[in-house]
């Protein structure tokens, strides 16, 4: 098991927070090519969907299961399974109580209704909350979101476990694990087509563009958060460490399976294939994007 110190500083904190706050805002990023086109096709879309299931499967592999595999003190790991077992019974905690929950749909002229059942409930529940300023409204979907998002928080905040070893890339005055900068980059892109998912309801009632924006980066603000707790959290509790990487992999890898891959499909229905070219494809590109991860 590698030991090894790192201090906890209020520095280290605030890196960790604003790497986890640059993943929100890429959530917004997904929003922006609203501004210049009124929808995007599907077979982009699919693509998008592909490329982020690739990338997310890719680093909870390649960087966080086996990061949590070198930590591990015995033969057999059980703090990392734990933890994996962990991740996965959170994401469908949370997808029980999305789905137990009635929000409302959004129909083809753009108005609400509330009681009827839709794809994606937070989100359209997201965008009709701002489209009406509700706050308990939007505080609802906050904590329906922490719960929803906060593993990938996690993911950032584990991967800052060795920060400031004399192994890392010096960024900023920091020297930053490789898979922190890689595990930051990966959620970061696989908030983008996130971004377009939140963004298109919000379209079809007629919000603002930067109202779009703004929800997207909204939907992904639990992630500096948890980005925080997780690394403050394993840092303090070294032992612990194969669980949080564990359970931020498992989480990842569960949400790819049970929303990604079906999401995409989804939305490739009409596609020639039904979309599974794209998405193939999509993901073959995020598995090569994520190839470092094997040289850390």
């Amino acid at each position: 098991m590698r030991v090894h110190d790192v201090h906890v500083s209020v520095e280290n904190l605030i890196l960790v927070f604003v790497a986890g706050l640059a993943t929100a805002l890429a959530t917004g990023i997904g929003a922006l090519p609203f501004f210049f086109v009124d929808d995007f096709s599907d077979r982009w879309n699919v693509a998008l969907w592909g490329i982020a299931s690739g990338i997310m499967v890719s680093a909870s592999l390649f960087g966080l299961v086996d990061e949590g595999l070198a930590y591990a003190s015995d033969r057999l790991p059980t703090l990392l399974i734990g933890g994996v077992i962990a991740g996965i019974v959170l994401v469908e905690a949370s997808d029980r109580l999305l789905d137990g929950a009635e929000f409302g749909a959004v129909d083809d002229a753009g108005d609400v209704h509330l009681g009827e059942e839709g794809g994606h409930s937070e989100r359209v529940l997201g965008a009709q909350a701002f489209a009406e300023g509700d706050v308990k409204k939007l505080a609802l979907i906050l904590g329906i979101l922490t719960v929803h998002s906060f593993p990938e928080g996690v993911a950032v905040g584990v991967s800052f476990a060795e920060l400031g070893l004399d192994s890392g890339i010096p960024i900023l005055g920091f020297s930053v694990p490789l898979l922190a900068v890689f595990m930051t980059v990966a959620i970061s892109i696989h908030n983008v087509p996130e971004g377009t998912a939140i963004a298109i309801p919000m379209r079809a009632m007629g919000l603002s563009n930067w109202r779009m924006v703004g929800a997207a980066v909204f939907s992904s603000l639990p992630q500096p958060i948890g980005a925080v707790i997780a690394f403050a959290f394993v840092t303090w509790a070294r032992e612990f460490l194969p669980f949080g990487f564990g359970f931020a992999a498992g989480a990842m890898v569960y949400l790819v399976i049970t929303e990604f891959i079906p999401e995409a499909l989804e939305t490739g229905a009409d596609l020639p294939h039904r979309g599974h070219l794209e998405l193939l494809g999509g993901i073959g590109a995020g598995v090569v994007v994520m190839i470092p991860l094997l040289y850390i």
